[in-house]
């Protein structure tokens, strides 16, 4: 595909290959933060193409299957409400709740909608005065600013009838509770391109300091990461930590301001639990006291709602970088996306997806015959 093809060239990528073992010594191990730069590695066999000291760790980086379990479960008390119309992107609909998903309220009676976009949401609020119309805002820095606008359009217009359910995610804090637990072994982060073409690099100086690790901004193609990979390696075994940005073409140091400037109108800065992690201060956003008319959880009082994790499913574990996904015993038994046991078997950026999706389940059945 034009503009995309140069990104995968083979030649390319094998003496990117070669430059990255050239100049491992020892062994290292990179958190890639995003879900869809996971998905990327898995599917080209990247990790498997790079030398044994580069170890690639898979991080919390895919906003659905970070989403609390209590958000999911508040989500379908509201869903399932006949006033209400509950808009959705398509990849929330299977993630499972504390006892189902918003398929089941949906094929139950529930009006639940799959839209493309949060201004989708908007206009049915305007074209059903008489209903409550819910747009369910998940993500990480990327999708914030659209769902901003859409609110404070709803503000602009007087359409009293749509509200937003609040569960935004901010990458910086995980990356620092991930360095603060005492289990990690992150040596160095490839930092989600998307997230900083929002919010530029001036986060990241900070942590690379303070932890001493490299983090190096890359984009979601084959050449992309290991070029990513290849100037973390270098940082690495100079013993350097400072941040540097490998997706010049999308990312600049300020990021989009017109963007930030919505995000900071919108939404305030909150405390936020993160699926199978827990909470992590300063983490999040929900929406700034002057939008909270258009919080869905104060509009259907489903604040109360509080909902304990599985015991069986070990995404929590897989999202900080502490297992593989074949590592779970449950991956490929009782956890497969038709049946998933958490949200990162269901995402189209988890963990756990891509190695079923990709055929990583090989590698659990090798270990067991091992």
């Amino acid at each position: 595909m034009k503009y995309l093809d140069e990104f995968s060239d083979p030649e390319l990528a094998g003496k990117l290959l070669d430059q990255i073992r050239a100049l491992a010594t020892r062994r290292w191990a990179i958190m890639e933060v995003c879900g869809g730069q996971t998905h990327s590695i898995i599917r080209h066999g990247i990790d498997q193409l790079l030398p044994q000291q580069i170890e690639m760790i898979h991080g919390p980086g895919c906003p659905v299957c970070v989403t609390p379990l209590e958000i999911i479960d508040k989500a379908l008390e509201i869903a399932a409400r006949p006033d209400v119309i509950f808009c959705s992107f398509g990849d929330m609909l299977r993630v499972p709740g504390s006892s189902s998903d918003l398929f089941r309220i949906k094929s139950a009676g529930g009006d639940v909608r799959v839209v493309y976009s949060p201004l989708d949401a908007l206009t049915i609020a305007k074209e059903n005065p008489g209903r409550q119309v819910v747009f369910f805002g998940i993500g990480f820095e990327t999708t914030a600013p659209a769902n901003a606008m859409t609110v404070y359009q709803a503000n602009r217009l007087g359409i009293e009838n749509f509200s937003l359910l609040v569960s935004h995610v901010l990458v910086p804090p995980a990356m620092a509770a991930i360095m603060d637990s005492p289990e990690c072994r992150v040596q160095a982060f490839l930092a989600a391109g998307h997230v900083c073409s929002v919010m530029g690099t001036s986060e990241y100086p900070a942590l690379a300091e303070k932890y001493k690790v490299p983090i190096v901004v890359t984009g979601f193609e084959p050449l992309d990461l290991l070029e990513g990979i290849r100037k973390t390696v270098l940082q690495l075994e100079s013993g350097r930590y400072e941040v540097e940005n490998a997706y010049a073409r999308a990312v600049t140091a300020q990021g989009n301001t017109a963007a930030k400037a919505m995000l900071e109108d919108v939404f305030a800065v909150s405390d936020r639990t993160w699926r199978g992690i827990g909470s992590i201060p300063d983490s999040g956003w929900q929406l700034a006291p002057k939008y909270a008319y258009f919080d869905a959880e104060e509009r259907f009082s489903v604040t109360d709602i509080h909902t304990d994790e599985s015991s069986v499913c070990r995404s929590g574990e897989v999202l900080q970088g502490l297992i593989k996904p074949h590592e779970c015993s449950a991956f490929g038994k009782e956890c497969t996306p038709r049946n998933p046991l958490g949200a990162t078997m269901v995402s189209s950026e988890g963990a756990c997806a891509a190695y079923y999706l990709y055929r990583r389940l090989e590698l659990q059945e090798a270990g067991h015959a091992g």
